[in-house]
């Protein structure tokens, strides 16, 4: 064998042992894939006949860590194939900024005697909340049961969830529906009792989380804004909607192998921000069976190109003014907002935007409770995503599962009547 020859057989075992070693790491990375991405893969979504329900009564800053680029221009939203591809892709993206995970735990704790609000005055009643129906039951306060605990949905401080949960006392063993509650901006698990009172005395067990860097995750009445402020100087976190959407995925593991809850039946609602984790918990995974946004889902790209975004960017200003001047900007523009939410929570307003996530729900129950004036959740903004899901939804034959209702004369504000649209859905959903 001349040294050509010899050449060329050397060239070919070092190739074969190169794929050999690529396919053993791809084997191995497969191994490691937790089994909640077989919960997020399929379905589809449905929507409403009426095109609304109208009732009467890249920045400057330096990346830590490198994530997908979005563009929205090829994404198609036609299928449960298109569905299950939206969910693989965001599951993806969840994973890009996760710490070391961590086997899912749970450790006991008590409940929060003084909860952590990060605004003033401290809120104290909510007639909305207060007015939800409920059942008369004697001595309800003694029947009632409450769990406080912690879960463990990845490595770190933040990785810490606490969960509260309330129910009926019940001596047979049988497993109930079960609705998972999320709080607005700057409040807590705590301040959502009222609901869960009320949907306990219905026989429904109630859950409540703190989402990421509120309540027992937060440590001052800043928590949450520097957390926003950290995200877009370092890129290592996605504060803004998308880590709590991971803990829901995770919460969705815990109470499906609970022995007291059904877990095909269990629903997803919140307000304002908790609205949008509702939203994008139940687009991210299907154990959330019946899903019923408040004042949350809206168009992040149509606000752009609208020129409509600036009562979103006010509820949560401070990491856009940290932008502009990052930027080099004498005032928020288009494109601070655009390079904030590209940075903070990638995709935001281009593939995951709201006319991919929630046609992706179908056809599972979907109500959409918003206000007609609601500055911050433009109707203008939900024309498309409206659109593409009923589509959806007739493809399921389920066009009865979808309902928007925009409330006239009301902004960014959660009423009465939209709890009890709420609770009305729940109930039609999820009751025996």
């Amino acid at each position: 064998m001349n040294l050509r020859e010899m050449g060329q057989k050397k060239s070919k075992g070092l190739a074969r042992t190169t794929i050999i070693k690529i396919m053993a790491a791809i084997m191995m990375t497969l191994s490691h894939v937790p089994s909640t991405i077989a919960h997020v893969r399929g379905h589809a979504l449905p929507i409403a006949n009426s095109k609304f329900n109208l009732l009467n009564t890249k920045s400057s800053t330096n990346s830590a860590t490198t994530t997908p680029q979005f563009t929205s221009a090829d994404r198609r939203m036609d299928s449960s194939e298109d569905a299950a591809k939206i969910r693989s892709d965001f599951l993806q993206l969840l994973r890009t900024r996760r710490t070391a995970e961590v086997p899912l735990s749970v450790e006991p704790a008590q409940p929060v005697q003084d909860p952590l609000y990060q605004e003033t005055p401290k809120p104290t009643f909510s007639e909305a909340m207060e007015s939800c129906p409920k059942k008369e039951i004697p001595n309800f306060k003694e029947l009632l049961q409450e769990e406080n605990f912690y879960l463990t949905t990845e490595a770190g401080e933040q990785g810490r969830l606490p969960v509260l949960i309330l129910k009926l006392k019940e001596n047979s063993q049988k497993r109930r529906p079960a609705i998972v509650f999320l709080h607005s901006t700057h409040k807590c698990k705590e301040w959502l009792r009222p609901l869960l009172e009320a949907y306990a005395s219905r026989d429904y067990i109630a859950i409540a989380i703190d989402s990421r860097y509120h309540g027992e995750r937060a440590k001052n009445l800043t928590t949450y804004r520097e957390s926003l402020v950290s995200s877009w100087k370092k890129g290592d976190t996605m504060p803004f909607i998308f880590d709590t959407v991971w803990d829901l995925v995770k919460l969705a593991d815990h109470l499906t192998q609970r022995e007291d809850i059904d877990p095909s039946r269990i629903g997803i609602t919140g307000e304002s921000l908790g609205g949008m984790h509702a939203w994008f918990g139940a687009a991210a995974d299907t154990r959330y069976s019946v899903v019923a946004p408040v004042i949350g889902i809206q168009g992040f790209r149509w606000a752009i190109d609208h020129d409509k975004w600036q009562a979103r960017v006010d509820s949560i200003k401070a990491v856009f003014e940290e932008a502009r001047t990052d930027l080099g900007k004498s005032a928020i523009d288009k494109e601070v907002v655009e390079k904030v939410w590209d940075r903070i929570a990638p995709g935001l307003a281009s593939d995951f935007d709201a006319p991919y996530t929630v046609p992706a729900i179908a056809p599972r129950p979907l109500l959409i409770l918003n206000g007609k004036e609601d500055p911050r959740c433009p109707l203008g903004g939900l024309e498309l995503p409206e659109s593409k899901s009923r589509k959806m939804y007739e493809k399921a034959n389920a066009v009865d599962d979808f309902k928007l209702i925009a409330q006239p004369g009301i902004g960014h504000q959660m009423t009465s009547l939209m709890v009890k649209e709420a609770s009305d859905w729940f109930d039609q959903y999820l009751k025996p």
